[in-house]
Formats: structure tokens, sequence, C-alpha cells
């Protein structure tokens, strides 16, 4: 194994280590993360005093834990979240709570179970080494933007992962609708009021439902397809055909479609955010490129991957696993409201306090991380990993409501990048300004300009 030098490391690209006071303004669509100070990456609970209410942001593993597993119950989610949540993508897991969640996870849980995800795989390969023979016939020292590129592969593969045989259809459809729909929901403060923020609400509705009409009605026509044809096993089809174990309930069409879109909305935009910084990384990395590159060519000897390579390319799975701890795809976990007064680590927390964890802070805190801004993926080695508390590393959340697809993210990501990387070095622009953006999940401002280079 070849040593890397820390000292010769570059600064990680569009960020900056916590400053001791917070940013004193941001604009819009800068990333909201500089604005939280030192203070917050040191302390197990930090305290944020705002104009009409106080938070609580949780570092504390076992304080995390507290809110979401002991007493997750004390700590739902906020009724805005849901509201909203529901107004973009339907009444999916994202926005349900109590026994219509968890019937809803039991009867979705065997679509992502190992065996599902080892069936997916093909897919997800074969759409990879497609987009690959299209970088291949590109002149030498083309640019392009490996943000936008890596959202169009991700959103072909969940299409045909989702649809099989349908998926070319589907793929612009939904593409289509996800980039419009981005646009048009121009969320802001106004929403939080009481009586402004319904009837903003209805309008987004209103927005929402026609811009996802076209995709609507393609989605119910294959839905009611599979009813009619339950030998197809693509995504679609095992959520039209799942059964929930204790009550025997099934999904109406009307819940499927709401848990497809959101499948879409939380499944591809979060894997082409990680796949976008591992390329960004690599790039200012070339000692863990080069050891990237000799993984590769000893595992796979320029042939394609498969599902049985994965448990090899144990540091292609690192590479990523460190870039999701620098630059986690959905930077925040929701926010609760503790429904009585509690303490967490030491921390009295009063009934109706704003409980926040986010996993870009927790990732950079200084008591549960060595150097937190320098990227070694082999700290994700498993003696390295032993003493390292459960909740420390949250790029999936946790819990009860831990993303049902991480098993299909992970796979997903680990056969794209050993896919193109085997084949490809991509070189981000010269002197070229790397700033983040944080949505729903993070990005590259205004794209990452990058050569592809043939290996």
């Amino acid at each position: 194994m070849t040593a890397i030098d820390a000292g010769a490391e570059p600064v990680l690209v569009g960020m900056r280590p916590p400053q001791p006071k917070p940013k004193a303004r941001l604009r819009q669509g800068d990333n909201p993360f500089e604005a939280i100070p030192l203070a917050a990456y040191e302390q197990p609970v930090w305290e944020q005093k705002g104009l009409f209410n106080r938070g609580w942001l949780v570092n504390d593993p076992a304080g995390i834990k507290q809110v979401l597993i002991d007493k997750v119950a004390d700590y739902p989610k906020t009724d805005l979240e849901n509201r909203l949540f529901r107004a973009l993508f339907g009444d999916g897991l994202l926005s349900r709570e109590g026994e219509a969640w968890r019937a809803h996870r039991r009867i979705m849980a065997p679509s992502f179970d190992p065996r599902s995800v080892a069936g997916y795989a093909p897919a997800m390969v074969d759409a990879s080494t497609e987009f690959a023979n299209g970088w291949a016939r590109l002149a030498e020292g083309t640019e392009i933007d490996v943000s936008n590129a890596m959202t169009q592969l991700t959103l072909e593969i969940i299409c045909r992962t989702m649809f099989s045989s349908d998926y070319e259809e589907m793929t612009t459809l939904t593409g289509s609708a996800l980039s419009s729909s981005a646009e048009a929901f121009n969320f802001n403060i106004l929403d939080v009021l009481p009586v402004i923020g319904q009837m903003r609400l209805k309008g987004h509705e209103r927005r929402m439902a026609a811009i996802f009409a076209p995709m609507d009605g393609a989605v119910k026509r294959l839905i009611e397809n599979r009813r009619s044809d339950p030998g197809r096993h693509d995504l679609l089809g095992r959520l039209v055909a799942a059964m929930d174990e204790e009550t025997g309930a099934k999904l109406t069409p009307q819940e499927v479609r709401d848990e497809v879109l959101t499948i879409f909305a939380a499944g591809h935009e979060t894997t082409a955010s990680a796949l976008t910084f591992c390329w960004c990384l690599l790039s200012h990395y070339p000692a863990w490129e080069a050891r990237l590159h000799a993984e590769l060519d000893a595992v796979l000897g320029g042939r394609a991957p498969t599902e049985a390579d994965l448990p090899k390319l144990s540091l292609t799975r690192r590479i990523i696993e460190e870039t999701m701890r620098l630059y986690p795809p959905a930077p925040g976990i929701s926010a609760r409201i503790a429904k009585k007064a509690d303490e967490i680590a030491g921390v009295r927390i009063p009934k109706g306090g704003i409980v926040a964890i986010s996993s870009w802070v927790l990732h950079r805190h200084r008591a549960l991380w060595d150097e937190p801004e320098r990227f070694d993926p082999d700290r994700f080695l498993p003696e390295r990993s032993l003493a390292r508390p459960r909740f420390a590393y949250l790029p999936f959340g946790g819990g009860p409501r831990v993303c049902i697809g991480q098993l299909m993210a992970m796979t997903e990501a680990t056969l794209i990048l050993a896919t193109l990387a085997q084949r490809f070095r991509l070189r981000l622009r010269p002197g070229y300004h790397v700033a983040i953006q944080q949505q729903v999940t993070i990005r590259p401002k205004g794209g990452l300009p990058m050569t592809i280079e043939p290996r």
C-alpha cells in the first residue's frame, strides 16, 4: 500500500475550515454551512438563537441516537417540512408519519434488499458503459460539465431500474419534470407564515401538478401495464406487486406514483452529487487517483464491473465514503420538534425546541474526526473505523427513517466510478474556483468544468 504524504496535499476544494465567527451575510445560492461558526464543530450541542426561536444542533453521537432512535416519538418532523415535501413529491416516505409511514416502509423494503439491488446492477453497468463509450467518442481535450453529466447518467440509471424497457421515454419525461420543478419551487420565509403560507402552499401544489402532469400520465399507464404483466421485475413492477406481510395491503396507484417520484427526487440527485465531488477530489489528489486506478486494473483488468466485484473494490468504496463525509449530498437531516422538555448531552431542550442534525457539521466535528478537513479514504479501513461511534457518520441519515435506498445508492456509485475511472481521468479546468451551492442537495455552483483524458 502506497503511503500518502498529507503535507503535500492541497486545501480541499469548495470549502474552507470553519471560521471563529459566522459569516455576516450570505448571498442567495451561497453555501449556507459557511455561516456556521467554529463553536458548532467543537461543542456536543450548539445553540443558535434566532429572531423568533432557538434551535439546537446536535453533534454528540449518543445525543443523535437519543433523537433518532431512543426517543424518536418525542422528536417528530416539523409540519412545515412535511407539507413542502407533499407539495413537491406527493405523499411518499419523505412526508408520511406514524403507522402510514411504517406500512409503506414495510411494503417497499423488499424492493431495496440485497437480492433486489443485485438484480438492478446489470442495468447500472450497461448505462455506465454506454456513457463511457460516449466519452470515448469525444475529441481529445473536450471539456464537459461533470455535475451535469453525472446527473444525466444517474437519471438514466434510475429510469432503467425503475422502468426497464420503457426507460427512454421516462428519462425524457422525468428529467424535464424534475428540472422544471426545481426552478419553479420558490420557497421562502413567507411559506412559514400561518395564513400566507397556506395560500402559497396551494400555489406550489398547482404548479407542481401542472409540471408533473405528462410524467403522471405515463406512470399511470405503466402501473396498469405492470398490473396486467406481473412478470416484469423492474423496480416499478416490484412496487406494484409488493404486499404488506402484516396486513396484506398493497400500494394504490396514487401511492405508487408518489413513491416513484420520491425515489427519483431522493435518489438520482444525491448519487450524482457524490460522484461529482469524487471526480473533483480525484483531480486534486493524484496519489489517491493512482491507487484507485491500481485497484481497478487489478480487479477488473479492463472488463466491465459486476455486482460480484463489489467486495474487492474496497478502495473505490472508501473514496466514495470519504467524499460523502466531506461533501454529504444531503448535508442536513430534517429538523425535529421536541414534544416535551428533554436533556441532550447535558443541554436542556425545552418543549417545542427545534433540534437539528447536520451531516456537514457532524462529519467535520473536532471531537469525532482526526484532521477533519483532510481527504483520507483510508480512515474508513475496518481497523480505523472500529472505535468510531455509530452516529458519527450519517450520509444516509439514521434510525428508523434511514434512507431506504442506501444499498442501492452505494452499489450504483461504486459501479459507475469503477466503470468510468478505469477508462478515463478527469482534470478540473486550471484556475477554476469551485463554490458549493446547497438546495436540498449540494452541487458545485455553476457546474464543474473538467477535461476528459483517456487512460
